[in-house]
């Protein structure tokens, strides 16, 4: 077992049961002391106890680990200074966040309410958001951190019902984005986590089977090497069935088509400006301003 967490400390959001409480086990197996957080409540967010997270805690301890279990909601500025206040009473320090807590309002968009989506908006993006912001400075100090973000094939690529949770999921890959450009300097490597995986919230859409082959420790691999030394940062790693991948946003090279460019220009020169064949991965926003600063150097197709 070379990747071990030994002095190091992690918070585990939305840890009581599936995804989270597989990283919150296999972190703690590899020696790292854990914060268990789970509100406890049901898929759609209603509810909440803090029985799921104590629970995880026995397991750590009872395995001879150190854990401790928090039932605050993720979305409450007080109950996530709570957290973190917790974790560094209990510990002295916090060297990893995985910001896994999540719920479903699955409806179509025709039929979605606001509050459908403002729900799932506060839990996904503002539910890691704040756990980040609040471990930050410490990390900054440290000068070590690791954070996962937990993004989604419906965020990547979308899914029908879900314009709410996609929303949200691929929100958090731009923060990703420009979280790890932030942390550098600081040693703060920053990643996304993509599972397909047997959870609460898969359950009811897939047959038993499938959901076998799912389970979420087959993701937590992934998961525990983002977090580790020798971590990439700004990576979106896709995983599921013990099946791992990388996915990237890329761009075209595109074409100069002038400044008297109008609509039906950019159609008669569609085929190119979507022509991936020779796209390519920025890093940076400025990477890819640079590129169509470069674009200006050609001559304007015009015809």
């Amino acid at each position: 077992m070379s990747i071990r967490f030994d002095g190091k400390v992690a918070i585990v959001t939305g840890a009581g049961g599936g995804l989270g409480r597989a990283h919150a086990l296999e972190l703690a197996r590899r020696g790292a002391k854990v914060v268990v957080n789970d509100l406890g409540g049901a898929v759609d967010g209603s509810g909440g106890s803090s029985a799921a997270a104590e629970k995880v805690v026995a397991e750590i301890k009872a395995a001879g680990g150190e854990a401790v279990a928090n039932g605050s909601s993720v979305t409450d500025d007080a109950g996530v200074s709570n957290m973190v206040k917790q974790a560094m009473d209990a510990f002295g320090r916090i060297d990893i966040l995985i910001a896994n807590a999540g719920i479903l309002r699955d409806k179509s968009f025709s039929k979605m309410e606001m509050g459908d989506f403002d729900a799932v908006m506060a839990v996904h993006v503002m539910g890691t958001v704040k756990p980040a912001k609040a471990c930050w400075q410490i990390m900054r100090d440290q000068h070590y951190g690791r954070i996962v973000v937990t993004t989604s094939s419906t965020g990547l690529y979308g899914n029908f019902g879900q314009t709410n949770y996609g929303c949200a999921k691929l929100g958090l890959v731009g923060f990703m984005n420009t979280l790890k450009i932030e942390g550098a300097k600081d040693n703060i490597k920053v990643n996304a986590i993509c599972p397909v995986a047997a959870t609460r919230m898969t359950e009811n859409l897939m047959p038993p089977p499938m959901l076998e082959m799912l389970k979420p420790e087959y993701v937590t691999p992934g998961v525990v090497y983002l977090v580790s030394e020798d971590a990439p940062t700004g990576v979106i790693l896709t995983a599921g069935a013990g099946v791992f991948s990388a996915a990237r946003l890329v761009e075209t090279e595109g074409v100069n088509l002038g400044h008297n460019a109008d609509a039906d220009t950019v159609a008669a020169h569609w085929n190119r400006i979507a022509d991936f064949s020779t796209a390519r991965h920025y890093e940076t926003g400025m990477e890819q301003t640079q590129k169509i600063m470069s674009r200006l150097q050609d001559k304007a197709v015009t015809a």
